[in-house]
Parts: structure tokens; sequence; C-alpha cells
């Protein structure tokens, strides 16, 4: 049984518990961070002295935390061979592919696009700024749309870890109020991700209460 700290509403909970859902993997998830605070716990510091969500404790173990590390494990325990490959060179191919959308894509919508926009009050917003994060973050889903052209999921035909990746920050960024390129691959990608149920329960999840 793995058990989780962290909110639903953090993006990076979802892509762990997105990938929870689609191991089918059994867990009890505690609400922390955020309004739910507990990350300033003493207990909380046990757990994380990063005192971030999300963290997760397999039965026993040791807890984890950093949410790349935490879904590569989970990948090694319990992912199927098209989901994380056991061939080095493969599960390079879908290594490659997770590390690029975290770096190039979520990190460079979260804070510079969707906390600009949603949480941000709106007469203090810089729409110069935000509509320049957009240039910079579309140049890297300029790449996502080419592979799209090409494949059915980021790393190739099957369904991966690298598609929890990128495809977690995908609905904020197709629901926000911003000028987006008609990126028509990558949005028939983020239409067939949004018919996988633990896509569903898990990232669709409404933001509101982030708002200011």
């Amino acid at each position: 049984m793995l058990t989780i700290w962290g909110r639903k509403t953090s993006s990076n909970v979802q892509a762990l518990m997105w990938c929870i859902g689609e191991l089918q993997l059994s867990y009890v998830r505690h609400d922390a961070g955020h309004k739910y605070k507990v990350t300033d716990t003493d207990f909380f510091y046990s757990l994380n002295p990063n005192r971030t969500v999300p963290v997760i404790q397999d039965g026993s173990a040791p807890p984890l935390w950093e949410t790349g590390a935490i879904l590569r494990y989970l990948a090694n325990c319990y992912g199927p061979e098209t989901f994380w490959p056991q061939d080095a060179q493969k599960k390079a191919n879908v290594d490659r592919w997770a590390e690029w959308a975290k770096i190039n894509v979520a990190m460079a919508f979260t804070a510079p696009v969707f906390w600009r926009v949603v949480r941000t009050p709106e007469s203090e917003r810089d729409e110069g700024v935000i509509k320049q994060a957009m240039v910079s973050l579309e140049k890297s889903l300029s790449i996502a749309e080419v592979q799209f052209g090409k494949h059915d999921f980021l790393a190739g035909e099957a369904f991966s870890m690298a598609d929890i990746q990128l495809g977690h920050i995908l609905y904020r960024y197709f629901d926000i109020d911003v000028v987006r390129q008609p990126f028509q691959n990558l949005r028939a990608y983020y239409d067939r991700l949004c018919l996988r149920p633990a896509f569903q329960e898990h990232v669709i999840v409404s933001y509101e209460d982030l708002r200011v």
C-alpha cells in the first residue's frame, strides 16, 4: 500500500497520482501543502526536509520525495514493459523524453505562465511577460507537435512514463485564458489523454482554489 502526502491541486501530485492510477496501485493520500499546510510540521520535515509535495511511502520503506525520482521508482517496481522498458536503450528513450518534458515544458509552464495567469491578481499581471513566456514554452511544444506527427505518444507508439511528465500540464495549458498556437497534433494527443480514466480522475481537476 502506498501512502502519499500532497494536495490534489498540485501539478506534481497530479503527475504522481496519474501514474498510480495508470498502474492501478492501491494508495491512501493525505492532503498537504497550500491551504492544508502540514508541510510546516515536524512530522512532515521528517518525511521531506524540503517541505514540498509529493512524498510517498511504499509500505514500511523509507519515504521518497522529488516527483521524477518517485515516478521512476514506481515505474521500476510496478510498470509494464511498454511503460518503462527493461532494455537500457529503450528505457533511455523514454527517460530522455520524460526529462525533456519536465525541464523544457512543465517548468516553462507552471511558474512562468500558470502562476502569472491564475495565481496573480488581474490588476498585477504583466501581459507582455506572459506573452513572452508563452513564446518560450511553445518553442518546446513545437518539438512535441512534430513528435506527435510521427507517433501516438511522446516516446513512441506506447503510453509511457514520458507521457506522465508531459501530459499532466496539458489540461491547464488548454484550459487557461491565453492565446495558444494551433498545435493540431498536440491537441489530438491531449484529446487522447482525456479518454484515459486515470487522467480524468487525477489531472482534470479544478484549480479554482489556487486563484487569488
